[in-house]
């Protein structure tokens, strides 16, 4: 779990397009990271 203030670790994520992204590439903007977790699985 990170404390709140704490730089995120570097990742990578596949966008909308299916083209990976990583946060590096990212560096210097502003990031916003969402996802839902229950998306696309039963119940």
């Amino acid at each position: 779990m990170l404390e709140v203030g704490t730089q995120a670790p570097g990742f990578s994520a596949p966008d909308q397009d299916g083209e990976e992204v990583s946060l590096q590439s990212l560096r210097g903007n502003w990031v916003i990271f969402w996802w839902y977790p229950k998306a696309s699985t039963p119940g």
